[in-house]
């Protein structure tokens, strides 16, 4: 499945979303949505039907909530001076309480659709990893949960602006190297458990910028410098060709996964 280019406030969208070579599913999911100014990549998981389920429900409930958050604050102008009991009034921080209210919104909606439907063996859970753009001078914000990934490539380099969520990763941080566990075991995910302990960010972008956003069968398929180069090589006319290459470059390299791809091209050269 493939999105068209879609235009935003401030950059122009494209996804690309494969099952892969081995999987008969594919339970990855995007959103790209100019209502919001939001873009989103979901990786489900609890099985066939249960994966693809949660992975869309949390981006149906994800786009609506910041749908209505056109101005997360909108007294965001407000100074000290004008209100001196007042906390910070930051457009920033105000659209950042508004992406981790809208996370928790989309975990307690699916980890009550487990607890109705009898789960817990099996529960059905998403990752979820996505960029905000809300209307006003907040920045942007991202969030992020489990073990999809935003990628910033700006001035010739490729950076990873998320960590993943999972066991692998915190062993490699703890130097646990001999007995490393499986990758794709996460520390959190939405829907699972009553609660959840988002990564919500805020960053200043800039003419330019392109933002990959792609869940593990993409990044755990594909070195970092292939990643780097497919960006490199795009002009804002052909998102769609970029993301093309990247999927095309993880099933050249096994597919043993779901494969999903969105890059959002900010203006600028």
């Amino acid at each position: 499945m493939e999105s068209d280019t879609t235009r935003l406030a401030a950059c122009s969208a494209f996804g690309l979303t494969d099952a892969g070579r081995t999987r008969s599913e594919n339970q990855d999911r995007f959103l790209i949505d100019s209502v919001s100014n939001l873009v989103a990549v979901a990786d489900g998981m609890g099985g066939h039907a249960f994966g693809a389920r949660a992975s869309a429900t949390a981006l149906e409930c994800i786009a609506a909530r910041l749908a209505t958050e056109a101005m997360p604050c909108a007294h965001a102008g407000t100074t000290l001076a004008d209100d001196p009991d007042a906390t910070v009034h930051d457009a920033s921080a105000c659209a950042m309480r508004a992406a981790a209210d809208a996370l928790d919104h989309a975990n307690a909606t699916l980890h009550a659709m487990n607890l109705r439907e009898r789960l817990a063996q099996r529960a059905m859970g998403t990752t979820l990893t996505g960029i905000w753009q809300p209307a006003g001078p907040a920045r942007l914000i991202s969030f992020h949960v489990g073990d999809s990934r935003l990628y910033r490539y700006r001035d010739g380099a490729l950076t990873q602006l998320t960590r993943d969520q999972t066991l692998y990763q915190q062993a490699l941080e703890h130097g646990a190297i001999e007995h490393l566990p499986p990758r794709n075991v996460l520390l959190q995910a939405l829907g699972p458990l009553p609660s959840i302990a988002p990564v919500v960010e805020a960053h200043a972008w800039l003419p330019g910028d392109r933002y990959l956003l792609c869940s593990d069968g993409l990044h755990g398929e594909v070195a970092h410098r292939e990643i780097e180069a497919a960006l490199a090589a795009m002009t804002p006319h052909d998102i769609g060709d970029a993301c093309r290459r990247l999927v095309a470059l993880a099933l050249d390299a096994g597919g043993k996964d779901n494969i999903t791809a969105v890059i959002a091209c900010f203006d600028g050269a």
